[in-house]
């Protein structure tokens, strides 16, 4: 279980995963040590996943973003073969196994229309696993951030 301690650690640290431990044990009013040790014991435990860079997709020209809806077809393990496998396409960077009408969502990414037909959505249409597809370009993203803490 997570403390107080360890939620405003995990705050600051992931708005900057560079700050220095210094400044976090001020802000947290611990001992550098005890900082460090709570930090390593979260990596352990799988809180902390890992540390990653916030590019912005439009300066590599990845400005074409598409949401997918799939509807599969259903068998054994279905949702582990298949989710593998839409991971696994290009331009991919989120796969989501919902329950509903609809069995999966795929976000992913592209340089431009042909981008995604070419290299996304051709290889959609071919899996045996896929019964049908919806997919929806977002004009305009109004938020995107990575996962914060409140």
């Amino acid at each position: 279980m997570l403390d107080d301690v360890d939620l405003k650690i995990l705050k600051i640290i992931q708005n900057d995963a560079k700050y220095p431990l210094e400044k976090i044990s001020q802000e947290v009013k611990l001992p550098k040590s005890t900082v460090a040790y709570r930090i390593k014991k979260m990596e352990k435990e799988g809180v902390i996943k890992g540390y990653y860079t916030h590019i912005d997709p439009s300066a590599l020209n990845l400005d074409y973003l598409v949401v997918t809806m799939i509807k599969a077809k259903y068998g054994q393990n279905y949702h582990e073969t298949l989710g593998k496998k839409l991971a696994q396409l290009p331009g991919v960077w989120g796969v989501y196994f919902i329950l509903g009408d609809i069995d999966f969502i795929v976000i992913a990414r592209f340089k431009n229309r042909e981008e995604f037909l070419n290299n996304f959505l051709e290889k959609l249409i071919n899996m045996p696993e896929i019964e049908r597809t919806s997919t929806s370009v977002i004009a305009k993203t109004i938020k995107e951030t990575p996962f914060q803490i409140l």
